[in-house]
């Protein structure tokens, strides 16, 4: 396999990564990327913790986040190989226009965005993403 020398992660990946539960090879990916150009979370990833995390209909939240998604999400990105990144303006705009048919999910919409800005892979398992991918509009690795 060929490791990007830096990987943007989906919220999933993130949270996979953060609890461990992410296969072998693709923690062998992340790490090879985290020890050279990065490894990369988006304030969207924040936003959509937040949103996991909010208590649904039956009173429990989709994903507990402990000890709560704000310590959590300081947690992942205190580790040594996570970066933030930036959500720019450019980046919303983008967002709004991006090539090709895509759907309409605006994390989804930004973190594509935000990849295709810094010219790396999306660590994704979400198939509409890596569908996008296959059609040329960005790069993405599964996870």
């Amino acid at each position: 396999m060929t490791y990007s020398r830096a990987l943007l992660l989906d919220t999933h990946a993130a949270i996979w990564l953060a609890e461990g539960q992410l296969a072998e090879d693709v923690f062998a990916h992340v790490v090879a990327a985290g020890l050279t150009d990065g490894v990369f979370v988006s304030p969207v990833s924040a936003w959509e913790v937040g949103l996991l995390a909010r208590p649904r209909p039956n009173g429990q939240p989709a994903v507990m986040f402990k000890p709560d998604p704000q310590t959590w999400f300081a947690t992942l990105l205190s580790q040594p190989i996570i970066k933030e990144t930036a959500l720019t303006p450019k980046i919303a705009i983008d967002s709004s226009s991006l090539p090709g048919e895509f759907h309409s999910d605006p994390a989804d919409r930004l973190l594509v965005a935000t990849a295709r800005n810094m010219n790396i892979p999306l660590l994704t398992r979400d198939q509409r993403i890596l569908g996008y991918a296959s059609a040329g509009h960005v790069q993405a690795v599964p996870c």
